[in-house]
């Protein structure tokens, strides 16, 4: 007679009655065994979780899974330089820097000014005394007036934005509405003050109704006075140009003609110091040197302007180019010429940084973009994504020499080409004598002078 058992759900077993004590140890080491074959026995699950892939509607882009350990992508660098070397030729490609030229005046644009509370206002005055208040989004003039005789020297806007002053060959300051007569009224200034000699330039303080002129002098004036409150001199001939410290409002600097920088406080009563310079960027605590040489233009440079953000600026030369050079950098990043355009008298970098506006000798202001490569509009998100990405890897492999190249090349004008190359040379041959006199002469009887230390003639206190 047999008795039948379950071991477990799967096992059935059939054992005699008169041996129940050999069914209890089937059982017992059945179990055992089956106990240690779950402990070593490993299942693998495939889970997936249905945000990860799963688009929310239909209109969404697919959602690619990516894995980013490096052992499963040994060629990303090559691949990242492929596409560093493209979007580096690209960006040459698309470098279309000049955008619009505002023709109206009738005579050479002498000196601009931007409008301290509108992006798309622009000022501009010419060398027949003519004054253009310009809209940029319109690329059109708004308002003409007939504001001196002779050469408009210099305009600023208060900082308020409700007017602005001119300065002329007339010997005369002119402060003007901004927003244009009535029907029936005539153009008039709001002030008019009479000086002694002509004002070669002006600028306004960035808090207080008070602005500054020069000419034969350094002149500070107030608003409500028709005489100078105070006034700065130090043996030149004249100042050409005259600028407030936008952080510290109480200093200001000036140009003068002796190729000179002279620093002032409106607090003491006479100027702080006065250094020789030719075009570089100074410390004003430290005058002994310059921080930066700045080179490139094979002329005269003739106006300045920084971006709003500190980090580059802008300038504009008699060699018929406009160049655009980091703060601490030597050499410009970008150069921007046309066939028509002469002698670049003013330069303004727009308050939104991503334009240049420049004035020249055959009465046009041309409107250029900040980055030349630059796609203007609203961009979409991947294209965003894109742009930066490029950007990136631009960065990353900017040292490679064939990037460097691409980067770097600029097409220059014949003649601008011929007269940096015979610059070049000049400069080497100077090098060259300097070494050679240097080593035939005893030891420190000539030394050497860095680059920096050569420019500045001498620091005056």
């Amino acid at each position: 007679m047999f008795s039948v058992f379950f071991i477990n759900t799967w096992v059935l077993i059939a054992v005699p009655t008169d041996h129940l004590h050999v069914l209890n140890k089937i059982k017992t080491v059945f179990s055992n065994a089956l106990f240690s074959f779950r402990r070593q026995m490993k299942v693998k699950v495939l889970s997936r979780n249905p945000d990860d892939y799963v688009r929310e509607t239909k209109h969404d882009i697919q959602r690619v899974p990516r894995n980013y350990d490096p052992n499963l992508h040994p060629f990303e660098v090559s691949r990242e330089y492929t596409r560093a070397l493209n979007a580096t030729k690209l960006e040459r490609v698309f470098a279309k820097p000049f955008l619009a030229s505002l023709d109206g005046h009738r005579d050479g644009v002498n000196c601009m000014a931007k409008h301290t509370k509108s992006l798309s206002t622009l000022l501009s005055g010419s060398c027949d005394g003519e004054v253009k208040i310009w809209n940029l989004t319109k690329r059109e003039c708004v308002r003409t007036l007939q504001a001196h005789e002779g050469f408009v020297r210099g305009m600023v806007v208060r900082f308020c934005g409700t007017s602005f002053f001119t300065v002329g060959d007339d010997k005369t300051i002119k402060q003007w509405k901004m927003q244009a007569p009535g029907y029936g009224e005539e153009e008039e200034p709001l002030n008019t003050i009479l000086g002694k000699t002509v004002f070669t330039g002006l600028d306004h303080h960035q808090k207080e109704g008070v602005f500054a002129t020069c000419g034969q002098q350094v002149d500070i004036w107030d608003e409500q006075r028709s005489s100078p409150i105070r006034s700065f001199t130090w043996g030149v001939d004249s100042f050409s140009s005259v600028r407030f410290n936008p952080v510290e409002t109480e200093l200001l600097a000036s140009c003068a003609s002796d190729r000179s920088i002279v620093l002032y406080d409106m607090r003491e009563s006479a100027p702080l110091k006065k250094v020789t310079y030719n075009l570089y960027t100074y410390d004003m605590r430290y005058l002994d040197q310059p921080i930066t040489v700045h080179m490139d233009h094979v002329s005269a440079v003739l106006d300045v302007d920084y971006s709003p953000t500190g980090k580059e600026f802008v300038s504009a030369s008699f060699d018929k180019t406009i160049r655009i050079f980091p703060k601490d950098g030597g050499h410009s990043r970008e150069v921007y010429h046309t066939k028509r355009m002469q002698h670049v008298i003013c330069i303004k970098w727009s308050s939104d940084n991503k334009y240049i506006l420049s004035g020249s000798d055959e009465m046009n202001i041309r409107l250029w973009k900040a980055n030349a490569s630059e796609k203007l509009g609203v961009l979409a998100p991947r294209e965003r994504a894109a742009v930066n990405y490029n950007q990136k890897l631009k960065e990353k492999f900017q040292h490679h020499p064939q990037i460097r190249r691409i980067t770097r090349h600029r097409h220059l004008p014949k003649t601008i080409h011929h007269q940096t190359k015979e610059l070049r040379v000049m400069r080497e041959a100077r090098r060259r004598k300097e070494r050679n006199v240097r080593k035939h002469s005893k030891p420190g009887a000539v030394p050497v002078v860095s680059e920096k230390e050569k420019h500045v003639v001498t620091v005056v206190k």
